[in-house]
């Protein structure tokens, strides 16, 4: 017996490995050219924030790949030992179904610790830094952020378009100044600027020389007859503040970056405000769910896993394409089943926080009843 888990549980652990291994890489390739085309391209971003963000985007992506990958592993395996007869002749030396899977459901119980990890702590906190990353690459390499014929909104309050950037040298700069409601106060034409961080302070110094001023009225900036024309400067200075960047950054944090600990203290502090009864009521019922999607999410490798060592013995199927098509199936309706949970997280009647439950459910009884059905055989 020893003999048998020992072949197994290598098969299983090498194949989902590699499986989550190769889901992984085309995650996070996705989320690269989806995130970072125009500043890999375009803004030329040093190779070590491309890494950074790899490595930040990589736990998070891994909360989709494990159990995916543990799925296809089971697929493959299991279909290739059916079809090369191994299954029956375990079976008619008196190995039951159920011994010859124990081993399944011992990886799966690794998986789901690893995914429970993952899910409460590892990934939240990088999906965090990974926003710190736009602030670290302000600060460090601030022409990263400018680039010719681009309008630049990144920095609060401010936008910006260069015509030219020539090294850190920017012609024909347009700074827009924007007040709260987003409507420009101050107009800036500068022939010739150069941008320099100013770290001690969190700020960036864009020295503009050759500049005229258009200053609008504060109570009617989008009145045309109140703008004050004809002030020009050889050279003046324009403070970007950074530290807004990153306050409106950590402020602005997504529900998935918070940590367990995170949202129960959000749940817990929700205080009266401005807001109305049905936004609060909206808020805790998000906080809630998001909470119990960490820990069902971490279930998904025992239910995916349970539901395809009855699908890949049946299918008896050892080609590899084959297995990642049938994983492909399971594992667009599991995810599918999660994903529409979303859509009523704000909606406290629907008790979305157990809804985030029925994936595993049902997964979990239909893979039982396929297994049962299977042992009986």
């Amino acid at each position: 017996m020893k003999t048998l888990d020992r072949y197994v549980g290598q098969q299983l652990l090498l194949t989902t490995a590699v499986a989550v291994g190769v889901l992984s890489v085309v995650l996070v390739l996705g989320n690269v050219f989806k995130q970072l085309l125009e500043l890999l391209i375009n803004h030329n971003a040093p190779p070590e924030f491309i890494f950074t963000f790899i490595s930040y985007i990589l736990p998070f992506s891994m909360t989709f790949t494990v159990p995916w990958g543990f799925l296809t592993a089971v697929l493959l395996v299991f279909g290739r030992m059916s079809a090369e007869h191994e299954i029956t002749a375990l079976r008619a030396s008196g190995v039951s179904i159920a011994r010859i899977c124990l081993t399944v459901f011992a990886v799966a119980g690794l998986c789901v610790a690893a995914c429970l990890w993952i899910n409460v702590e590892v990934a939240p906190k990088a999906q965090a830094r990974m926003k710190q990353a736009l602030y670290d690459l302000a600060t460090k390499r601030p022409l990263a952020m400018f680039d010719s014929d681009k309008v630049i909104d990144t920095f609060p309050g401010h936008k910006i378009y260069i015509g030219r950037s020539d090294g850190d040298q920017l012609h024909n700069l347009l700074v827009y100044e924007l007040n709260p409601e987003g409507d420009p106060i101050k107009v800036i034409f500068a022939k010739r600027g150069i941008l320099h961080p100013d770290v001690a302070r969190k700020r960036l110094l864009l020295d503009l020389f050759e500049a005229r001023y258009e200053q609008r009225e504060d109570s009617a900036p989008q009145s045309l007859s109140r703008i004050r024309q004809g002030i020009t400067m050889q050279k003046s200075t324009l403070p970007i503040s950074l530290e807004e960047l990153y306050e409106r950054s950590k402020k602005g944090r997504a529900l998935s970056s918070l940590t367990i600990g995170e949202l129960k203290s959000r749940l817990e502090s929700d205080p009266a405000s401005e807001r109305s009864a049905q936004e609060r009521a909206g808020d805790q019922s998000e906080l809630r769910m998001e909470m119990n999607r960490r820990f069902s999410f971490a279930l998904a490798s025992l239910a995916l896993g349970l539901i395809a060592i009855p699908l890949a013995i049946s299918a008896q199927r050892k080609e590899t394409a084959v297995g990642f098509l049938l994983s492909l199936v399971v594992a667009f309706v599991y995810f599918f089943m999660t994903i529409m949970v979303q859509w009523v997280k704000r909606k406290p009647e629907w008790h979305p926080e157990y809804l985030v439950w029925i994936p595993n459910l049902v997964f979990l009884s239909l893979g039982i009843f396929l297994f049962r059905r299977l042992v009986r055989r």
